[in-house]
């Protein structure tokens, strides 16, 4: 099996990082904080850009793969773009306007058993909500939830909505149908995560080569190295497992999909929230202040970890599936 990109794959990975240097600069992001809606302009030129049709067939999208999807998800998490990603273009061929953006999608799981509320992201801005569970796919409209906004959200760049019930909503699908979702939307927000871990690693890396202590660059001390070389390896775990997910997707008879989709996302989520917390901790005091931006990328792992499952749910479908 050849793991090397395809010179369309490394164009494709070329155009989406200049669209978030463009689109989607740090100083740009970061002026969304607090904000209560998506930012119509970008989600446009996200969609524009093909963000959400990536693997549509014929006139609508690009006909390409998931693996082709991981590797654009993984930029746009590096960038922090904020917004229902994920769940946008897995419902892609299922929820009309999700492809060409005018329909932002939510995709959660119905609880099962007496749980505490549902949290969703993003809801006032979203078009439709796709519920999963063991009976098929649910498509709800927004504002059929009782939902209550969280004041102060943990992520500055991501509203979200408490949520006691969930309706029983419109049937889309099967099972079948309800399960392939749920992967590629497990999958896509796996890439994501292994985008903000890589990113946080070159973040600590690039300051650890300039700030300087005792008249030598910190990154030449031994334990900031290994701090470093943990992150890289974290992240570089994770881009594997991602893309190792990704393409079982795309060809499901060459190993186990659920198993493959939980085992991204455990390595992925992990490797965001760790790589950002060490990050952190490169950048010592400065590393604590609002200014520096590695404590965005560490709420944002925290709050894209819990709107999916937590980690031992993952743990526990890739142990019960070998």
């Amino acid at each position: 099996m050849d793991f090397d990109f395809t010179e369309d794959e490394q164009q494709l990975v070329e155009g989406i990082r200049r669209l978030c240097a463009g689109r989607f600069s740090m100083n740009r992001v970061r002026q969304g904080e607090g904000r209560r809606a998506l930012d119509i302009d970008g989600w446009a030129a996200l969609a524009a850009a093909g963000v959400f049709s990536l693997r549509l067939t014929g006139e609508e999208g690009a006909g390409l793969g998931m693996a082709a999807a991981a590797l654009v998800f993984e930029q746009l998490g590096r960038a922090l773009v904020p917004g229902p990603l994920a769940g946008t273009e897995a419902a892609a061929g299922v929820v009309k306007g999700a492809a060409s953006g005018e329909s932002p999608v939510g995709i959660l799981r119905r609880p099962v058993g007496p749980r505490p509320p549902v949290v969703v992201g993003d809801l006032g801005s979203l078009g439709a909500v796709l519920v999963v569970d063991v009976q098929g796919l649910w498509r709800l409209e927004p504002d059929s939830l009782e939902a209550q906004e969280i004041d102060q959200p943990l992520d500055p760049l991501t509203p979200l909505w408490r949520v006691q019930h969930i309706p029983l909503g419109e049937r889309l699908g099967d099972a079948v149908l309800a399960g392939r979702v749920w992967c590629d939307h497990l999958v896509l927000c796996a890439a994501l995560l292994a985008g903000m871990a890589s990113a946080t690693c070159d973040l600590a890396a690039d300051y650890a080569k300039v700030r300087r202590q005792f008249d030598r660059p910190i990154g030449s001390f031994q334990a900031v190295k290994h701090m470093c070389a943990d992150m890289l390896v974290r992240a570089e775990t994770a881009r594997v497992g991602v893309h190792a997910a990704a393409v079982t997707i795309d060809q499901p008879d060459v190993g186990d999909v659920r198993r493959a989709g939980a085992g991204a996302v455990l390595l992925a989520a992990e490797a965001a929230l760790t790589n950002a917390k060490t990050c952190i901790q490169v950048h010592g005091g400065t590393g604590f202040t609002w200014e520096v931006p590695a404590h965005l990328y560490l709420k944002r792992a925290v709050v894209l970890s819990q709107l999916l499952e937590p980690a031992d749910v993952w743990a526990d479908t890739v142990a019960e599936r070998f």
